[in-house]
């Protein structure tokens, strides 16, 4: 059986949110039995040049959130970037998770060749909705949800690699 476009974007985009809350949800645990305040945790970040945790679940949420709609040819739903507590994110996540549940299987099969156009620092970049998603789109939310787990790993949240990566 081959896979198609549906089934390489939002079950994937889905799953990898749904593994971002099952960290959430294990670094929440963690936090309010050792004390530590989570508004530290939404504003941490790796370096001094990398986005928050606020930063890395808003550009996650767009990457999929972006990537599916354009490959489906509809509009994705705007989400301001306003979130700023634990319960902002993971609401965030959540509306994500619901817009994806939206999109219909029947308008991203069989449109690997539809053209997505999107905007870059360079101007730019036109591709096919198949390089979009398998060179853009899957990269770049795994980059941010990755990034995620990396803040949080990093400020002390006990994740393991089988939390990110879930059950099989």
């Amino acid at each position: 059986m081959a896979l198609s476009m549906y089934d390489i974007s939002v079950p994937v985009f889905t799953r990898g949110l749904g593994q971002l809350i099952h960290l959430f949800d294990k670094s929440l645990a963690h936090a309010k039995a050792n004390g530590i305040d989570t508004a530290t945790l939404v504003d941490a970040r790796l370096a001094p040049d990398m986005l928050t945790l606020a930063g890395q679940v808003q550009r996650a949420s767009d990457a999929c959130k972006l990537g599916a709609a354009r490959i489906a040819g509809i509009t994705a739903p705007s989400f301001p970037d306003e979130e700023k507590t634990w319960d902002d994110l993971v609401a965030r996540i959540h509306k994500t998770q619901d817009f994806l549940a939206t999109v219909d299987r029947a308008l991203i099969d069989g449109q690997e060749e539809r053209p997505v156009t999107i905007k870059t620092r360079e101007g730019e970049a036109t591709f096919t909705a198949q390089r979009y998603l398998l060179q853009f789109a899957l990269p770049n939310f795994f980059f941010h949800v990755t990034t995620a787990y990396d803040v949080l790993r990093h400020s002390g949240m006990p994740i393991g690699k089988l939390d990110y990566l879930g059950k099989f």
